[in-house]
């Protein structure tokens, strides 16, 4: 794999050593190979090398996210221990991602943890990426207090998660099919924008109308989620040419006039698809918080990273009296710094692996 294809941001800056408990994690369940170091809770690396091959592909590719991982693991390990300004021997734990996630990356980080954690002789510590996500909000202050809810919204998941400490969470509510990240990404598909479509929808919508089309909201019970039929609305709404978002037999619109339709209402369209996507991902966040009597309210997780949320979010919480809580942008999508300060939670209260534990593509919380 070229090099060029690999892109690597620094999130932190060089620290002097620290003496506490040293934990290093690694985080690789997607696409992007992550390391941190964290002393005594506070974050002092966080590296995260990007990669750019799947571009091309309209989304990821396992194969050559498993190949790029490998590629990418040593340096960036590397790269966060020296900016820690610490020696491996520093070294309590190594935490890493154990799952959900694309089990070929999975494995790369896996392995790598395992083999350093025998050669050094330190602890190793599970993670559940998810979980990381909630605690993410744990990482900068001010931080939330126990119990809170946390909305945590990617691409694969959306789910409201009710975290009573660093270690005890329970799921309340969750999509019962497609992803808030998913619907995202594929109505970008739709729209002909290149992949990561999500971001590009964030980035239209700032200079559009959010009520100018109307999409509908699902009726779902309870604090469950669905955006199935959200998507098709909106593929049946393109293919008419904005006319309907209902199906037809035959739609009458042809290519040609698709096309112009999208390009001459561009931002209106992702300004509309945002709100509605949003306000479903809050009307059941209100929900929950008024069942539970919870005030301090999180998200988490890559759709976190959305403005149009982010900022309706905080306005939901002036409005109804809520904490709000989000983490820095560089916590929001997938890195170390979430798993190395789930890590020392963990490893306060001596939660440790064996060996022998196999990274999984799916996890139970």
């Amino acid at each position: 794999m070229p090099k060029e294809e690999i892109k690597t941001t620094i999130v932190s800056k060089p620290h002097s050593r620290v003496l506490g408990v040293t934990i290093l994690a690694i985080e690789s369940s997607c696409d992007e190979t992550s390391a941190a170091v964290c002393v005594d809770g506070k974050i002092l690396s966080n590296y995260i090398a990007n990669q750019t091959v799947h571009e091309q592909y309209g989304g990821v590719v396992p194969e050559l996210a498993s190949r790029a991982h490998m590629q990418n693991i040593v340096p960036v390990v590397d790269a966060a221990i020296k900016t820690a300004n610490i020696e491996l021997s520093e070294i309590d734990a190594i935490a890493f991602t154990q799952a959900p996630g694309l089990i070929g990356s999975l494995l790369v980080g896996g392995q790598f943890a395992k083999s350093l954690s025998l050669s050094l002789n330190k602890p190793l510590i599970a993670v559940h990426h998810m979980q990381a996500h909630v605690l993410a909000n744990l990482i900068n202050d001010p931080k939330p207090s126990f119990p809170f809810l946390c909305l945590t919204v990617s691409g694969g998941h959306t789910q409201i998660v009710l975290c009573e400490s660093p270690t005890s969470m329970k799921v309340i509510g969750e999509t019962i099919d497609d992803a808030a990240g998913e619907a995202f990404d594929k109505s970008a598909k739709i729209l002909g924008l290149p992949y990561p479509g999500g971001p590009l929808i964030d980035k239209y919508a700032k200079g559009g109308d959010p009520k100018r089309f109307k999409f509908p909201e699902p009726k779902i019970e309870g604090l469950n989620f669905s955006f199935s039929g959200l998507k098709t609305s909106i593929l049946y709404f393109l293919q008419n040419a904005g006319k309907s978002n209902l199906f037809k037999a035959a739609f009458t619109a042809t290519e040609e006039e698709k096309k112009e339709f999208i390009e001459n209402n561009l931002p209106d369209i992702c300004a509309s698809i945002q709100y509605r996507i949003v306000t479903i991902l809050l009307n059941k966040l209100k929900k929950a918080s008024v069942e539970t009597g919870i005030k301090d309210i999180c998200i988490a997780g890559g759709v976190s990273a959305n403005s149009g949320l982010r900022k309706a979010f905080e306005e939901t919480g002036k409005q109804l009296g809520w904490n709000t809580f989000i983490p820095a942008f560089e916590y929001c999508t997938d890195n170390a710094g979430m798993i190395a300060i789930t890590g020392y939670y963990k490893y306060m209260e001596g939660k440790f692996a064996e060996l022998s534990i196999n990274s999984t593509a799916r996890a139970e919380w």
